[in-house]
């Protein structure tokens, strides 16, 4: 149960013995960058890590919104590997309405397709719902990203509806994104959901 203002307790080290989330901070700028260029993780953002200058801007914009409280960003760490493996984000965080959105999200791509999401996704939901005491987590997606819909239905998230010409993209394109919600009341639901596809991919867990 946390007391503290959201800007203060939304950002903290998140792990068990799969993944550790930590706060971002420079010491990470190298080994994310190591694994940054590859298109297929940009596909459906909103910026594009092309090159040295793009994933400069898109790091230091991590420090600067994590510096501000603006979003709590975290840094992804498979300790299977022990490797970076990607980064995801508290944003929009709303304290008054008891709301917040998971996103900013992406994965190498060796470590896509692994269980490494799920219990992301896993440790950000229980910090929000048992610690940060939200009522509301919300997600959003391009809606022609099927894969990350998939992902998010499967885990139990309510599918709630497209908010259209969202956002303009790089390709010059206007986004169309469809939310995603999870309520405290199924959390409960969610949580098992989440524990029974860990445990699919890391029988052990």
């Amino acid at each position: 149960m946390s007391h503290a203002p959201w800007n203060q307790s939304a950002s903290t080290l998140l792990e068990n013995e799969y993944v550790e989330l930590h706060p971002v901070s420079e010491a990470d700028r190298e080994p994310l960058r190591r694994i940054a260029f590859d298109d297929r993780i940009w596909k459906y953002f909103v910026s594009r890590v092309q090159d040295d200058a793009d994933f400069a801007a898109f790091f230091d914009t991590m420090l600067a919104d994590q510096s501000s409280g603006k979003r709590a960003c975290y840094v992804v760490v498979d300790k299977g590997t022990g490797e970076v493996a990607g980064s995801s984000s508290y944003g929009n965080l709303s304290e008054a309405d008891r709301r917040l959105e998971i996103g900013w999200s992406w994965l190498g791509v060796d470590y896509q397709g692994k269980g490494v999401n799920r219990w992301v996704k896993y440790l950000l939901l229980q910090h929000a719902f048992d610690v940060l005491e939200a009522e509301r987590v919300e997600f959003k997606t391009d809606v022609l990203n099927a894969q990350a819909r998939a992902g998010l239905r499967n885990v139990g998230a309510f599918e709630e509806g497209v908010l259209r010409s969202f956002n303009p993209m790089p390709e010059g394109r206007r986004r169309d994104a469809i939310y995603y919600s999870v309520l405290r009341a199924e959390w409960p639901t969610v949580q098992e959901q989440l524990r029974r596809l860990g445990k699919a991919v890391n029988p052990c867990a």
